[in-house]
């Protein structure tokens, strides 16, 4: 049984709770968003597979999960950038963010959501029960796609988005 870990608005943990009962209920959870980038300045963007118990089909980040009770968050991240994709790279957290979406299966994504960046360009291998599909495109490209075809990419990523991109702004 795969339990996340509850919080509050600041991200203090409150208690755990079984996973999908978590997303039954829309309880507030803490969660991880990982957005990696190649030496061309290229995002990998991975297609969820069908079967995920949400979102299934749709594009968005490199990867996102829960990180386990007494797991650091960035331990997490680089936990599942392995299992999704069959890589790890070294990981900076860039920002936190908190996000409500409900689905049409009945189940809600309540989440405070830390976000990760990194970059490679080595060998993915992803992991057929989660990942359908993968591609690198310029951010450009993915940030006028989602303004003309929204519904083709996660609620989360939607909204972490426009944050990244702000982020390598204030980089330059």
């Amino acid at each position: 049984m795969e339990e996340v870990i509850l919080v509050n608005e600041q991200d203090e943990q409150v208690g755990s709770m079984e996973k999908m009962e978590a997303h039954r209920k829309g309880v507030l959870h803490r969660a991880f968003s990982v957005f990696i980038f190649n030496d061309r300045n290229e995002m990998l963007l991975q297609q969820r597979a069908i079967t995920k118990y949400h979102s299934g089909g749709l594009w968005t980040n490199a990867c996102c999960s829960h990180p386990r009770l007494g797991e650091e968050t960035e331990v997490a991240a680089l936990r599942r950038l392995q299992e999704e994709l069959g890589f790890t790279t070294s990981l900076t957290k860039i920002f936190d963010f908190h996000y409500n979406a409900s689905f049409d299966n009945g189940l809600t994504e309540h989440e405070f959501d830390h976000v990760y960046v990194g970059t490679y360009t080595g060998k993915i291998k992803p992991n057929p029960a989660e990942v359908k599909d993968y591609c690198y495109k310029k951010i450009e490209e993915v940030t006028a796609t989602i303004q003309s075809h929204p519904h083709k990419y996660t609620a989360w990523f939607c909204i972490a988005l426009p944050k990244v991109v702000e982020w390598l702004g204030d980089k330059k």
